[in-house]
């Protein structure tokens, strides 16, 4: 796909983030993956935050930093509402490029144009899109060529009205013009050092110096409501199943997670056999957990059908637990009510560890 390879590309005014500032208090929404986690505590959200601060000495910042490692748009679509919109933030940073590189063309458009319908659809926030660096976008980029995963997102910010940043494309600037070296912006070719992090912040904060800073006639507002939807299917209506809609069977429990900031409460267990099961409305099913090598497996079917069964990669950077991670167990559902159900298993595959099942949410997709 071709696009003009530019590092800021402006489309809107953050009028919502100039509102905030007015009354004296912002909170700035992040979220994405490991390159955008907060909780290394250097990277990119940290100097743009502190630009912020420091721009605006006399407005109350609050940072919702909602990025986790090792996540995509998938899951972001279920956790909009708890960790970006209800918190009220006028500013939120998108950041799935990277993480969503090995999913398909057609789901990761639904994911991420559901993300962002659900963001923009009250009109209560700005939307910033930001794109960092792997390996595999090297021979386009080098070549001026943007690489497909961004080229899609740069597609709905077109859409959208949306501003942009690719922070990948300034800090490749950098390491040509001789001003960063490739090992202080990405000794593992993925994640940045605190240089490599500060470059990135800097070209955000390139973007808002010229949006919050530069002596600008304010336009007309935008129309109210969202244009149509570029992709069919989107994930716009994502929903979670409450637990007490959940039927078990076996010896469960729902428990405040400590584990994990992310996750508020888990439906638990590590009997071997426990079953559970539930209806639901929706064309997708997704099930969320606390993940790690000391995690079941489990084997499910629909509308009692065949039963297939689960069985997740482990890698070695991967922990006994402490991974949010989402299965899409099933997509594009004929519309209409449909019955799941699951039983939990060893797995009793090289990596298992354990038979713990920490079930973080039950995640369906409605029709539009």
């Amino acid at each position: 796909m071709a696009a003009q390879a530019e590092v800021v590309r402006r489309r809107g005014e953050l009028r919502n983030t100039k509102e905030a500032l007015k009354r004296k208090r912002l909170t700035v929404g992040y979220i994405g993956g490991s390159i955008t986690d907060g909780r290394p505590g250097h990277n990119w959200p940290e100097p743009v935050t502190r630009w912020l601060v420091d721009q605006f000495p006399e407005a109350r910042i609050t940072v919702e930093n909602a990025g986790i490692g090792a996540t995509g748009s998938n899951l972001a679509a279920f956790r909009a509402q708890r960790d970006l919109i209800d918190p009220g933030c006028e500013l939120v940073f998108v950041e799935f490029a990277v993480n969503d590189w090995e999913v398909p063309t057609q789901r990761r458009n639904k994911t991420r144009e559901g993300l962002l319908r659900q963001l923009l659809a009250d009109g209560k926030r700005d939307v910033v899109i930001v794109y960092t660096y792997r390996q595999e976008m090297y021979e386009d980029m080098v070549n001026g060529r943007v690489p497909d995963s961004i080229a899609e997102f740069e597609a709905l910010a077109e859409h959208y009205g949306l501003n942009s940043v690719w922070m990948g494309l300034h800090a490749l600037q950098e390491v040509r013009r001789g001003l960063l070296q490739w090992e202080e912006w990405l000794p593992d070719g993925l994640h940045p050092t605190q240089r490599g992090s500060f470059s990135y912040g800097t070209s955000v904060i390139g973007l808002l110096q010229e949006a919050l800073l530069a002596d600008e006639e304010p336009s007309a507002p935008a129309s109210e409501g969202l244009p149509a939807p570029l992709t069919e299917g989107h994930w716009q209506n994502a929903r979670l199943i409450p637990f007490d809609d959940i039927r078990t069977e076996g010896p469960w429990t729902v428990r405040r997670w400590v584990n994990l900031h992310w996750i508020d409460y888990t439906l638990s267990t590590f009997a071997v056999g426990a079953k559970l099961g539930f209806d639901f409305e929706g064309t997708v099913l997704a099930l969320a957990f606390d993940f790690g090598k000391r995690s079941a497996e489990f084997r499910y079917r629909l509308d009692g059908g065949e039963w297939a069964a689960s069985n997740r990669i482990r890698p070695d950077w991967c922990g006994t637990s402490g991974w949010m991670k989402i299965e899409v167990l099933f997509d594009d559902l004929a519309p209409g009510r449909h019955s799941f159900e699951l039983e939990v298993v060893h797995g009793n595959e090289p990596g298992c560890e354990g038979t713990n099942f920490d079930l973080a949410f039950v995640g369906v997709v409605q029709e539009a």
